[in-house]
């Protein structure tokens, strides 16, 4: 069973007794569960679940002609895979014990409080959600490549760490849960979320919005909306964006930067669906799917109390770490030259050709602002170009600005300089000159143009170096 479905299937109630019945299937349609059937004799039960699936059962222990624990083991026999929850007026933890081994996943004591059985079922459904996730995923782990490919059309890789990726967003794309979404600036956050909403195949659209900055109050009339007359100049109700969205997807960048207020509501409306437009007394249910991300290290801001744990752990059910592009290197050809052709189209002027030695000199960069850093140099370059080859010189002057040693000794590649990083013997300008250039070249992949620039000096300069080494050596 596809886990999408698994929330929309059918809640089964059975009881021999009427009343209680009535009231149930009242209770659960209110707080949210479409369909809810009833059955008043255990004997049908089985011909049932052979005609339709069942998300849920509700069973009654104690029953004319076949009782509930009978009943029970023939489900979890036959139907291993439908969550079965017991209701008895006997508190006797004997029998509970007894029905848990049976395989019943709950055990609930008659009378039942309403947010008591609404719990339970709701616990019930995600854990069934989240067992058939677990075995998609297993699935999909298992292949080298996404199943459905023109999902993440839009992501220019060849990275294996990106194609784990995709092959968890394809498991984890029909969940009804939040997925938190991690990774520095310019790594591709939305990109990605956009690829899980089309892969979902959710009836909505995807709707994006920045939560930076937004105080309490303009973060709820955003989402949440507001009613009529709820303060100064709200002349008219207004939906929020969760409304709007419907059945589709909430993306929520910058999740960091919300205010604790604000965590609040939006951790309200992930437990159980519910939300307040700003001056309303009745709560709306959303039936969108919320997907945050942010660049901030979200557990760190946990432990010094500027986000709340509870929400840090609702949110990270599903969690995507996307790799800076820094290491994933076998992407920068790729990436480079689609940019540049992006660049060129939206100049309106041919694509120039991109010379070997761009790869080498981009692969010696850290790239802090990761793709979207990528995607201006490249559009920068061609906006710049004159000729058919696309000039190295913007690219250099972004990379060897940051090849000089900051002032506290550490190296743009994130190494450190310092008298502690030699051995005790100090080595000789000559030795310390001669390691350099054989560092650089390595770097460089023997091209001595691209290795003088990363030493900050000029193609003569390294080659009457290398002469007069390679004639010492000699």
């Amino acid at each position: 069973m596809h886990s999408k479905n698994l929330g929309k299937l059918p809640i089964l109630l059975v009881d021999d007794e009427a009343q209680l019945l009535h009231s149930a299937s009242l209770v659960l349609r209110s707080a949210g569960f479409a369909e809810v059937l009833t059955l008043d004799d255990s004997r049908t039960v089985l011909a049932l679940l052979a005609s339709r699936s069942i998300g849920v059962i509700v069973l009654d222990l104690t029953m004319p002609h076949l009782s509930g624990q009978d009943l029970l083991e023939q489900i979890a026999a036959e139907y291993p895979e439908i969550p079965v929850i017991m209701m008895t007026a006997t508190n006797d933890l004997q029998i509970a014990v007894q029905c848990m081994r049976c395989g019943a996943s709950d055990y609930l004591l008659k009378p039942v409080e309403q947010n008591c059985l609404v719990a339970a079922v709701r616990r019930a459904v995600e854990a069934s959600i989240l067992r058939t996730e677990f075995l998609l995923l297993k699935d999909r782990l298992l292949t080298n490549s996404p199943h459905e490919p023109s999902g993440f059309s839009d992501i220019v890789t060849q990275s294996p760490a990106m194609f784990a990726i995709f092959r968890y967003i394809e498991a984890i794309a029909a969940s009804p849960q939040p997925v938190l979404i991690t990774g520095e600036t310019g790594a591709g956050k939305e990109l990605i979320a956009r690829a899980l909403h089309h892969v979902s195949g959710r009836a909505g659209d995807l709707v994006a919005v920045n939560v930076a900055g937004l105080d309490d109050t303009l973060f709820s009339d955003t989402l949440f909306g507001h009613a009529k007359g709820s303060f100064t100049g709200a002349e008219r109700a207004r939906d929020g964006l969760i409304a709007s969205t419907g059945e589709g997807t909430l993306f929520l960048d910058e999740i960091g930067d919300l205010s604790i207020a604000s965590q609040v509501k939006l951790l309200r409306l992930l437990q159980d669906g519910s939300f307040y437009p700003i001056g309303a007394d009745r709560p709306r249910q959303s039936r969108a799917r919320i997907i945050v991300a942010t660049h901030c290290d979200v557990r760190r801001q946990v432990e010094v109390g500027a986000f709340r744990k509870d929400l840090y752990f609702r949110l990270r059910t599903h969690h995507i770490q996307l790799p800076p592009l820094r290491e994933r290197r076998e992407d920068l050809p790729q990436l480079t030259l689609h940019f540049v052709e992006k660049a060129a189209e939206s100049l309106g002027k041919p694509a120039p050709s991109v010379p070997p030695a761009l790869f080498q000199w981009l692969h010696n960069y850290s790239f802090p602002g990761n793709i979207r850093e990528l995607e201006g140099m490249a559009f920068d370059a061609v906006a710049r170009s004159q000729g058919a080859v696309l000039s190295l010189q913007s690219f250099k002057e972004v990379i060897t600005d940051v090849v000089p040693v900051h002032a506290d000794g550490n190296a743009p590649n994130g190494q450190t300089i310092s008298a502690g990083n030699f051995p005790q013997r100090l080595p000789t300008l000559k030795e310390a000159e001669d390691a350099l250039i054989s560092q650089a070249l390595q770097r460089a992949q023997g091209n001595q143009g691209v290795a003088a620039g990363l030493l900050g000096i000029s193609r003569q300069a390294l080659n009457k170096r290398l002469i007069r080494r390679d004639g010492e050596s000699f």
